[in-house]
């Protein structure tokens, strides 16, 4: 059975697996990066260089736990800087003098207001089962620095000068 794709080619848009030699690998993307840039700095062509991050893990960091004092003053909050907003944009067109605070005042009130509504509906929609805060990361075990097979062979060797630290200058 034959494909009606084949030989179009990649298409453009989707996500492709990444080609190359491997030239390095660091235990943190800072090191990586460094690398690629030490590349750069010594006119190496870092088109053709590819950071892949390998192992990859979604790392959710647990920040504090949630209550309904917290989740209905972060609404009320969330919800006052809108009406702030939307407050503010309407002053702008009060044709008559000292009118254009009352619309930032009643902009501040109700966007507290709904804010806080739309919070509690909210926090309340998950019965309890996550009563927490938190941010998730993607990160990877590992990042292997790739590059085209052309210049590999230039780029490890760069590579391996760098991780042998500044040779001794000369005196």
């Amino acid at each position: 059975m034959t494909s009606p794709f084949k030989g179009q080619g990649p298409m453009p848009g989707l996500p492709t697996p990444p080609t190359g030699w491997p030239i390095g690998s660091y235990t943190t993307y800072a090191e990586a990066q460094r690398a690629v840039d030490h590349l750069a700095d010594n006119q190496f062509p870092v088109a053709e260089v590819t950071i892949v991050g390998v192992d990859l893990m979604l790392v959710e960091r647990v920040l504090r736990r949630l209550t309904w004092g917290r989740v209905l003053s972060q609404g009320a909050a969330s919800g006052a800087w809108f009406g702030l907003f939307v407050g503010v944009l309407l002053s702008l067109f009060a044709t008559q003098a000292g009118a254009g605070i009352i619309p930032i005042l009643v902009g501040l009130a109700t966007g507290a207001v709904f804010g806080t509504v739309f919070a509690a509906a909210g926090y309340a929609a998950t019965r309890g089962r996550r009563d927490f805060a938190s941010s998730s990361q993607l990160v990877a075990g590992r990042y292997d620095v790739l590059c085209q097979p052309r210049h590999a062979e230039q780029a490890r060797d760069m590579l391996a000068k760098l991780a042998m630290g500044p040779g001794p200058t000369p005196a």
